[in-house]
């Protein structure tokens, strides 16, 4: 990592006194913005940018002007900065150093003063870290890659709802991953045909079914309907099978009052859980899980719109950092990547996309792609949902990268079952509990993953069928967004 760093220019030259009040323009690293013997306090928020300036920009006058223009500075040097406490509000670039194997871009390490941000607000937060600075023209690209967010911090924000924990005992399902399912096509179906997908789904064997990100209240079938004939569905699956059942009900609006007449609706036909989508905004959702904590419900967000932002390594956030904002804002499920399925995810970088949402302590792992060192305070935690093109036959893989403490959401794969929907979701829920028996009686899931799969499909139709129809079914493209360190094993080898 300090590979070529001598190379670089990391002198402080800050003017001070009457020099840096002259008429005029000063270079960001002169006004206050750099400083390479800064130590940063526990109470500091911190952020790590990956910076690439436009040819001829220094790399060390890029990361002070990140850090000016994320806080206090201007184009120009300010008088009125007297009036205030200056060297205080300043956030301060403390530390450059080039990337490895990508020339022209550099990490910049930069800590700002808590005094800087509105306690409790993820919307004043994001307004100075990724505010104006993303469109500054001496940069080509810029990434915020991770942040340490301070104990103290942290303790301004309620977050989620109702977390891990407390979710399982609602449910009473413990030991093993809940089991989910999208309903599909996830656009077009009438009210009571999406009611039936349901109900066929749950009870076959999942936990919960869901709306998609894009089905709110359209002409083919409006909210109320759709809540009408889920709900009937979560009830007769309970009824059948004994099981606490429940389907995410998407209340995302027009506006926050038609969310929240939705999801007080949902609350009244006994939903124990409602649905939010990312591009609702931080405001909105942290104004639903305020209600979510108040009636009791669990609330999941689906990330939809996080990709426009956070797939391309050298511009944009690092979904890592969208994680730390959803659990301080307070969301008790995120879809959090699957590794094997159809949607972006690096093994290693998902690995730290679940460990930030699931861990109470959380050390710094650059394989990871975990820059600093998070403590969360015993701020409750957020269960990671995995979901998009997963089946059955890759449940052992599913388990030995996500964990326990996760939801397995399989769409099409298990509406889409030879047999049909009930049919994919007993196949669904017989390869998870024979991978599970096997875990708990010691034997190594991952290298006898396929064989445990075959046996338990001997003795079930719909499991044997699921593995015949996806097994040669793989999703084997290169990440986009893989960490720059690789793990020491991997180095040493």
């Amino acid at each position: 990592m300090s590979t070529n760093v001598t190379t670089l220019d990391t002198k402080a030259a800050t003017v001070t006194g009457k020099d840096r009040y002259k008429a005029g323009v000063l270079e960001y690293r002169k006004m206050g913005y750099w400083e390479p013997d800064y130590q940063p306090k526990d109470t500091d928020v911190l952020a790590l940018f990956r910076i690439t300036p436009q040819d001829g920009v220094d790399p060390v006058e890029a990361a002070a002007a990140v850090a000016g223009e994320s806080s206090t500075a201007t184009w120009t040097v300010v008088w009125t900065d007297r009036l205030t406490a200056c060297e205080k509000y300043r956030a301060k670039a403390y530390r450059v150093d080039p990337v490895p194997n990508q020339p022209g871009q550099y990490f910049a390490y930069i800590a700002y003063d808590l005094d800087l941000f509105e306690p409790g607000s993820i919307a004043n937060l994001t307004a100075s870290i990724i505010g104006n600075v993303f469109g500054f023209k001496p940069l080509k690209a810029l990434r915020l890659e991770d942040m340490r967010l301070p104990v103290a911090y942290v303790k301004t924000f309620d977050g989620p709802p109702t977390g891990i924990v407390v979710e399982r005992e609602r449910l009473d399902k413990f030991g093993r991953p809940l089991l989910g399912a999208t309903v599909k096509p996830k656009l077009g179906l009438s009210g009571r045909n999406y009611g039936r997908v349901v109900y066929e789904a749950l009870k076959g064997g999942l936990d919960f079914t869901k709306d998609d990100e894009n089905i709110n209240s359209q002409p083919f079938m409006h909210w109320r309907d759709r809540f009408l004939y889920c709900m009937e569905a979560v009830n007769r699956a309970q009824a059948v099978t004994g099981e606490v059942k429940g389907t995410y009900l998407n209340v995302t609006a027009a506006t926050m009052e038609d969310m929240y007449e939705r999801a007080e609706f949902a609350k009244s036909l006994g939903s124990v859980i409602v649905m939010i989508d990312l591009v609702i905004g931080y405001t909105a959702i942290q104004s639903m899980s305020k209600w979510a904590r108040r009636n009791d419900m669990i609330l999941h967000l689906h990330r939809a719109g996080h990709g426009t932002y956070t797939r391309q390594k050298s511009h944009g956030v690092s979904f890592r950092v969208i994680a730390k904002w959803m659990r301080l804002a307070g969301v008790d499920h995120i879809h959090a990547g699957t590794v094997v399925g159809k949607l972006e995810g690096d093994p290693n970088t998902t690995r730290g996309f679940y460990d930030i949402l699931r861990e109470d302590h959380l050390p710094a792992k650059l394989e990871n792609g975990v820059f600093f060192e998070q403590d969360w305070a015993s701020l409750r935690k957020v269960m990671p949902v995995a979901s998009g093109g997963i089946h059955a036959g890759q449940m052992h893989q599913l388990l030995d990268y996500l964990g326990e403490d996760t939801v397995l959401q399989f769409g099409g794969g298990t509406i889409g079952h030879p047999m049909g929907i009930q049919a994919g979701a007993t196949a669904n829920r017989v390869a998870l509990e024979a991978m599970i028996l096997a875990r708990n009686e010691g034997r190594d899931t991952k290298v006898e993953g396929p064989q445990i799969l075959a046996d338990a499909a001997r003795h079930c139709q719909p499991l044997r069928q699921a593995l015949d129809v996806w097994k040669d079914v793989t999703f084997d493209y290169a990440s986009t967004d893989t960490p720059d360190f690789v793990p020491a094993v991997t180095a040493a080898s």
